[in-house]
């Protein structure tokens, strides 16, 4: 990479003195983003998280994990994992808490807690995982290995591996293939992981 491009993302001694809970090697974010509390964050080998890009709270990401422009990722206290090669297509939002919109609490941070209700349930993104464009990950959702969303899907329920899906709520509308499973062989041939936990 060469300068040019370098300036736009954080330097590793920059990243090391913000104190991750794990950061991996070659990890690029780029200056805009923001990250609330690195010290709850972990982000595994070659990941990138791109402009503009917020992650809050709880938040585990793993190795080859891209977040594209504009994504933003509140774990809270429960967290938000994403596996191995997983990514985030442009402005994807995943929650893993939210207010109650049924009427019987105040909603938004401006009351005190004990006038709120708040759903609170974990997020884990598998491996091979694509979320779309503009998609928006409730709480509570598991998506499973290798699974796609569609670009502006609204994914309230978990997913079924090797599947593809789309809509609001997002439905599942067929089958995803596993040929990049080979090729996560050959790239890993050349790039073993990193045990150094």
């Amino acid at each position: 990479m060469n300068q040019i491009q370098d300036d736009r993302y954080y330097s590793r001694e920059e990243l090391e003195g913000m104190k991750f809970r794990k950061l991996g090697q070659d990890v690029l974010i780029s200056r805009t983003s923001r990250i609330y509390i690195p010290e709850y964050v972990s982000i595994g080998d070659f990941s990138i998280v791109d402009d503009f890009c917020i992650l809050s709270g709880n938040v585990e990401i793993g190795r080859n994990v891209h977040l594209a422009h504009g994504c933003r990722v509140i774990g809270g206290r429960e967290g938000i994992a994403m596996d191995d090669f997983s990514g985030l297509a442009f402005g994807v939002t995943v929650f893993a808490q939210s207010d109650d919109y049924g009427g019987d609490a105040l909603t938004n941070p401006t009351v005190p807690m004990k006038f709120r209700k708040i759903l609170r349930a974990r997020v884990e993104i598998g491996r091979h995982v694509i979320v779309g464009a503009g998609s928006i990950v409730f709480p509570g959702v598991i998506f499973g290995e290798g699974s796609a969303v569609g670009s502006s899907s609204m994914v309230t329920k978990s997913t079924e591996p090797w599947s593809v899906y789309f809509g609001a709520p997002a439905k599942k509308i067929k089958s995803r293939r596993h040929d990049l499973l080979e090729m996560e062989k050959e790239y890993l041939a050349d790039r073993p992981m990193d045990n150094s936990d």
